[in-house]
Parts: structure tokens; C-alpha cells; sequence
């Protein structure tokens, strides 16, 4: 139902009532980081304020390559080496800081993109993360981080990624001008850093203590719960489609 919801949001509502809609899940998704980085209530609300103001900013401007490099440079090259060292109590003001990096650039991407793309951005996460799971669950012996996420296994990764791959050399075959090389290459990028999305949320998560980021969504914990992976993918691909894709 949530799904059906999100896809005639993204279809159906004309681009000022979808950012209004962006804007609203933002500060939600805000919210409930604010709350991870132990901000008062008061303070968490003034957090989310900011995080849905901040995308109407961003959309109303000229700076939308920049916040999707701001993103993808923080996914590649900042959070890997971050959660290798742990991430902690200690670094709440720079998690701070990245909830503005990791929510608005997503949101950013869901109204920029045509919502077709967006639908197929996603759907190469949820293949990754369906063939993880069950990749894991029938192969899966060498723990993949075990002090973020115990459940996850190398193996598993190694099949969401081929199963990334599969399902991306088949929307690519539906697609005049496709520039195989790097629109495999992306797709694999993209594939490895939803997991890693998955797997920073889950440290932020266990620094604090908690096992769902919020309880707005009954069965499916919060929002941080369900876009976790594409705050960490939507903008790359929002960055890469144009090198990828046509002329």
C-alpha cells in the first residue's frame, strides 16, 4: 500500500505538490535522525523545520549537481572509511551535518528525475537487497560487518550485486543509445553503496541504541527504515544518468 501510495505520488502529482510531499517526508525522516544524534524534541522539531526548508531551497535553486556531488563524494569516499573506524557517540554534531548531506539530495533526486528512472533507481536497491537476503540465507558464511549488522554476509553481497547486474543488463537492453560499459559499471556502484546506505543507517541506529529509526510506519519502522539505501544511491544516479544514458 505504502509502495502504490509513493508510485501515484510520483506519477500523478504535479511537481509542486510532489516537492511539497518530498518536503514533508524530509522533515519526518529529519525528525526521527535528529533523534538518533540525541537532539531534544524541541530541537528535533527545529531539525526537521530546517531539513524540509533546506529542500525547497535546493529545488528552488541552481545547485542540484552540486548537492548530488556533495552526496555521492560523502557515500564513496567519507562514510566507508567512517564506519571502519566506528561510528559513535562522539561524532553526534557531525551526524548532524549528515543528515542534511544523506535527506535532501534524495529528495533532491525524486523530484528531478523523471519517475520512471526514479522507479528504476529503486528497483535496482530492492533486487540488490532481495538477492542479499537470499544469497545470505543459503550461502552465506563470512560475516560482512559484523559489529553493524550481524545478519549480513559477504556472500550475500556478492549476490545482490549479480543480481544488480542482471537486473540492469535487462532494462538496459529496453534502451536506444546505452553506453554498456559505464551503465554497468554505475549499476554496480550503485548496488554496493545501497548496502552500504543500509549499513550506515544500522551504525547511526546502534550508536543510539535502537533497532528502528521511528515508529511512523507500524511493521516498518520509520522513514529512515525505508529510504535508507536510496540516500545513498538516488543521488549518484541522478549525477551518472546523463554520462550513461544518450547522447
Amino acid at each position: 500500500m505504502l509502495l502504490a501510495a509513493f508510485v501515484a505520488a510520483l506519477f500523478l502529482l504535479p511537481r509542486p505538490w510532489l516537492v511539497a510531499l518530498l518536503a514533508a517526508i524530509c522533515a519526518l525522516g529529519g525528525f526521527e535522525w535528529a533523534k538518533l544524534c540525541r537532539f531534544g524534541k524541541a530541537a528535533a522539531w527545529a531539525y526537521a523545520i530546517a531539513m524540509a526548508f533546506g529542500l525547497v531551497a535546493f529545488y528552488n535553486s541552481t545547485l542540484w549537481q552540486a548537492a548530488f556531488l556533495v552526496s555521492a563524494i560523502f557515500w564513496i569516499a567519507v562514510a566507508p572509511p567512517w564506519m571502519w573506524r566506528g561510528v559513535s557517540e562522539c561524532h553526534l554534531k557531525a551526524l548532524a551535518v549528515v543528515g542534511f548531506v544523506a535527506l535532501i539530495p534524495t529528495a533532491l533526486a525524486m523530484a528531478a528525475l523523471p519517475p520512471l528512472q526514479v522507479l528504476l533507481v529503486l528497483g535496482l536497491v530492492w533486487i540488490a537487497d532481495t538477492a542479499a537476503y537470499f544469497t545470505g540465507r543459503a550461502w552465506g558464511r563470512r560475516k560482512l560487518a559484523p559489529s553493524i549488522s550481524p545478519g549480513k554476509t559477504r556472500e550475500g553481497a556478492i549476490g545482490g550485486l549479480l543480481g544488480a547486474l542482471a537486473y540492469a543488463i535487462i532494462c538496459g537492453a529496453q534502451v536506444e543509445d546505452v553506453r554498456w560499459l559505464p551503465y554497468l559499471a554505475a549499476a554496480a556502484l550503485l548496488a554496493v553503496l545501497s548496502i552500504l546506505g543500509d549499513l550506515f543507517e544500522s551504525a547511526v541506529k546502534r550508536q543510539a541504541a535502537v533497532k528502528d529509526s521511528g515508529a511512523l510506519l507500524p511493521g516498518h519502522g520509520g522513514i529512515l527504515d525505508r529510504v535508507d539505501s536510496a540516500t545513498a544511491t538516488l543521488p549518484l544516479a541522478a549525477l551518472m544518468l546523463p554520462w550513461i544514458v544518450g547522447k
